[in-house]
Order: structure tokens, then sequence, then C-alpha cells
């Protein structure tokens, strides 16, 4: 313990609080980039039981929790117990940032040997951190420049080994608000190509699966994160061919033009976090839940890191054929189907549509960035 305690002590930190770089006239504003950063919002339907929405613990609820006890601001703080002599409690978010712009990140925190930092800028940041806050809360501040490469960061917050508990409050990292996301229902292209979205996952048939096999089929996947969860290796499997993917499509299904924009970001941010952790590969897209969005649905995709919220122009779901646009399938099209018993069904339909049109079936990934 005294050699943790040595090594940290001896670390450059910064204890007092640094003030945001102030945006020229034409700079974005600067805003406040971290998801769920006063631990108000509640956690999505289909949520994971005792998980903090829009933070990954490693410690799980046996570590993390949200109370009521004592806040700094508000009604809610973040409170972690490391459990054992090799955790420190920690959690952390994924934080969608700029190349080669100047951040600050701050929180107030209560407790013994409380940090907060980042990684993945580019450039090596000391943590702030503070030996004791003697009963009270106390700000603790960084600010970090990112590499040429970054665009995201990782924000982390934690206790120490056998320190005992610490409670966070009021996080923020801020920076200069990034440009909303781009709303299509379709792509500009003058390839021959149409694109098969299959969404939500809850029903995963083996008729689909070798029916995709069998007619090397580019899918582009937005799976829930609990039914992907419960079979990862199907979609795996249904999106081996290249060009496939698996893509966002929220924690809980919600119709998100209802949510304000804290809890619309929480959604979005947390089923990327899903996604990537389940197939290695951070989402590109979004698909609102009922093609529902609105203009806090593209700030939010975009503070999550995704510029594209995806509807469709067609959708073959459940024996349906609607195309909405006169005529035939065109170039760029993007059909719409679900992960459900008719899927077989749905994609020798659509097939024989772009067929039809003179089309080919090719991937998001290859063709919208």
């Amino acid at each position: 313990m005294s050699t943790r305690l040595s090594a940290l002590a001896a670390s450059v930190a910064l204890l007092t609080g640094l003030a945001a770089p102030v945006a020229s006239a034409d700079a974005p504003p600067t805003v406040n980039l971290a998801t769920n950063p006063g631990f108000e919002v509640p956690s999505p339907d289909l949520a994971d039981w005792g998980s903090v929405p829009g933070w990954n613990c490693t410690g799980g609820p046996a570590e993390a929790a949200v109370t009521t006890t004592a806040p700094h601001t508000g009604t809610s703080a973040l409170t972690g117990t490391p459990a054992n002599a090799e955790s420190t409690g920690e959690c952390a978010q994924t934080v969608a940032v700029q190349p080669d712009t100047t951040y600050t990140a701050s929180a107030w925190v209560h407790g013994r040997f409380v940090y907060l930092g980042a990684t993945g800028t580019g450039k090596d940041v000391a943590p702030a951190w503070t030996q004791t806050t003697e009963g009270g809360w106390q700000r603790l501040s960084t600010r970090f420049t990112t590499g040429p490469n970054a665009h995201t960061i990782r924000l982390y917050v934690h206790g120490w080994y056998q320190q005992g508990p610490f409670s966070v409050d009021d996080v923020r990292v801020d920076g200069p608000a990034p440009a909303p996301a781009v709303a299509a229902g379709s792509v500009p292209t003058k390839d021959k190509v149409v694109f098969f979205t299959v969404d939500d996952g809850w029903q995963r048939t083996p008729e689909a699966e070798q029916f995709i096999a069998d007619h090397r089929l580019p899918i582009t996947a937005f799976p829930l994160p609990m039914p992907a969860a419960a079979d990862p290796a199907f979609f795996k499997r249904v999106t081996a061919v290249p060009g496939s993917s698996v893509q966002d499509h929220s924690v809980s299904h919600a119709d998100l033009s209802n949510l304000p924009l804290d809890r619309q970001q929480v959604e979005i941010c947390d089923a990327r976090d899903a996604m990537t952790r389940l197939f290695g590969t951070a989402p590109a897209f979004f698909r609102p839940p009922y093609f529902a969005w609105n203009a806090d649905t593209l700030q939010a995709a975009a503070n999550c890191g995704i510029r594209t919220v995806l509807t469709a122009d067609a959708d073959f779901s459940w024996g349906a054929g609607n195309i909405w646009h006169p005529g035939l399938l065109q170039p760029g099209d993007v059909v719409l189907m679900h992960w459900t018993d008719t899927l077989a069904d749905d994609l020798q339909r659509a097939l024989a549509a772009a067929d039809a049109a003179g089309l080919k079936p090719a991937g998001l990934v290859d063709h919208l960035r």
C-alpha cells in the first residue's frame, strides 16, 4: 500500500480548477460533452441491471452505484467503493472529441484519494487527484489537447486501493460542440447498389442465417444491446460477408423524439459502447427506433461520435414490400427489415426487388462514411 501511495503522490497532478478555453466568434460554442454528467438520467429499459447510465464501471454494481445521499448538486451522485486490494473502483466513459483541440475535464469529488483523468488523447495527460477532500466536496480539473488522430477519449474517475468509498458529481468535458449528425434515408451514389438493413434482433432464425450465407449478402445489422449480448456469435456470423457491419439502434427502442437530449445521448452512447464491446468496432451509423428523431437526436448522435442518423426508403419487413417513392428500387435505397421469423422470406423478396431494378446489395460501410 505504501508503495502505491508513494508512487501516486509523486505524480504530477492538477488540484485546482482551470477555466474552459474561450471560444472565438467563429468557433462552435463550448459545451459539456460528458454523458449523464450529474448522474441524474434514469437507466433505460432493457439496460443491464445495476449499470450506471453513460458509464462503464469495472466492478459493476458491487462497486459503483447512483445514490441520493448528499450529492454535490441535484438529486444524485455516483458512489464508488473499491471492493478489494486489486481495485480502484473505476468508472469511465468514451467521449467523442475532435483532433488538435483543447478540452477541460472536471468533476466534483468527495473522499480520499480520488482521481480524474483522460486516456486516448494522443498525448500524455496527468490526472487530477486529491489525497482527501476533508469531508466536503472538491473540484478536480485537468486540461488536455488532443493529438492529430484522436476522435474519442476515455474519461475516467476512480478511488484508490482499500481507501474506502468516494463520490463523484457534476462531471464536465468542456469543448467545442460537434456539428449535428446528418439525417438520411438513402445513400447518395451512382453505383447500382441497394442496402439491406435489419433491426432489433429478438428472433434469430437458422433460415435467415442460411439465406444470407448462401447469397453472400452484405447485411447492416442494427440490433439492440440485449439480444446482441444474448447471442453475439449469431450476429458475427450473419455479418461475416465483406461490407457487413453492426451498428447502433439505441438501448431500449424508445421513441427518442419524446426524450430530452441528455436521455437520448445515454440511449445512443450506451448502445454504441455495447456494440463496440461485443463486436470490436464502434458504430458509425444510428438507426432511430420507429424512425422517430428530432434535432436533439442529431446532436446526441454527434456527441456520441456518430455522423449519420439513418432511416430508410423501403420496408420489406413481415411480408411487406413498400417502396416509399414511385417505381422500382433506386440506386442508394436503404431497405428496412427486422430479425423475425419471416426474415428469410423478406430477404428473398427484397433481393428479387433489387434484381428487378438491376441493383446489387452492398455494405453501408463501403459507401457511407
